[in-house]
């Protein structure tokens, strides 16, 4: 068991995820999640922090206190996705992110798919440190990776438990779709609701994939892929269909696949210097210094065909053959 939660992995996935996971808080900053800062609007009686924010405890989000979080999280973010300092950054990144999720989902709404997303950031500072295309492998760095592998497969699992704990069998068999694609569906999905029964079907198979989503650890490397493939693939029907994103939850997901592969500054420089003329290939006529000119050839000798004489002697003799012509 230790030794397939430390499997180890090469650091440069490991510095891979992180600067993709710490861009992905700059960007939810944002892009997905600015709506928190309206919250201070909000009268601070509707504040019910969660548990966590009950225990430490937590002060109820003023004006001041949730645009200092803002911009300290941007700006420790973005330095955090260097790879430098990736423990002090880390961990003053994942405090100042859980303390804004408590203030989004304290009024009210709990999203679960930011649960693989604040694992990843509570223990990418234990990885160490990692560098882009580095081949070493590190046990720290695949333990960090696999806890968020078991995060993200426990959004699926936990969920399927969740619909059938408070929902029961009816939630297989009702009209759960139907009403999503009511509230917010898109054109497509308004064309799936007519095909009879397939609503219905859907529903099986969601509580289906989700509860057989841990099988996805005990598949060979190339079938793992293509599961988390089909994880990708459903989630993008998703959004095709109820737009609804998960945008945290497939960004922790990443920590399944081969990002070492993916270079994308050495894939710039490479077509930068595809398009950069070589001056050691250019057509340019050979300068010859002063005073360095070919020595006439003999009187009565023709200088083109003493120089194919000598590249005939000059040949490698072919196997089984006597040397020259």
């Amino acid at each position: 068991m230790n030794r397939w939660l430390t499997e180890a992995v090469p650091r440069g996935r490991v510095a891979a995820f992180r600067t993709l996971i710490y861009l992905f808080v700059a960007a939810d900053l944002v892009i997905f999640t600015p709506w928190v800062r309206t919250r201070v609007s909000v009268p601070g009686d509707l504040y019910q922090p969660l548990l966590i924010g009950r225990l430490l405890p937590l002060p109820t989000p003023t004006e001041t206190l949730v645009t200092v979080i803002f911009w300290a999280l941007l700006l420790l973010a973005l330095l955090a996705a260097t790879g430098r300092a990736p423990r002090l950054l880390g961990w003053a990144v994942c405090a100042l992110y859980l303390e804004w999720m408590i203030i989004a989902m304290s009024y009210g709404k709990v999203d679960h798919d930011r649960f693989g997303l604040l694992v990843a950031l509570a223990v990418l500072p234990t990885a160490g440190r990692a560098r882009h295309g580095d081949t070493t492998r590190t046990e720290a760095g695949g333990w960090a990776l696999r806890v968020t592998q078991i995060a993200v497969i426990c959004t699926y699992f936990l969920a399927a438990f969740a619909k059938l704990r408070f929902g029961g069998l009816d939630w297989l068999t009702g009209s759960v779709l139907a009403r999503a694609i009511i509230r917010r569906g898109t054109d497509l999905a308004d064309l799936i609701a007519q095909v009879p029964h397939l609503l219905i079907v859907a529903q099986f198979g969601i509580v289906a994939f989700e509860l057989l989503s841990p099988v996805v650890f005990l598949l060979p490397p190339r079938w793992r892929l293509a599961m988390v493939g089909f994880f990708y693939s459903f989630h993008a029907v998703t959004i095709a269909t109820i737009t609804i994103s998960f945008a945290p939850h497939l960004a922790a997901m990443t920590s399944f696949l081969p990002l070492e592969r993916v270079r994308p500054l050495v894939w710039t420089r490479r077509l930068v210097g595809r398009d950069t003329p070589d001056p050691a290939t250019t057509d340019a006529p050979e300068q010859r210094p002063a005073g360095d000119d070919p020595e006439p050839a003999p009187p009565g000798q023709d200088p083109v065909g003493a120089g194919a004489e000598r590249a005939l002697d000059d040949q490698t003799p072919v196997v089984g053959r006597p040397v020259g012509p």
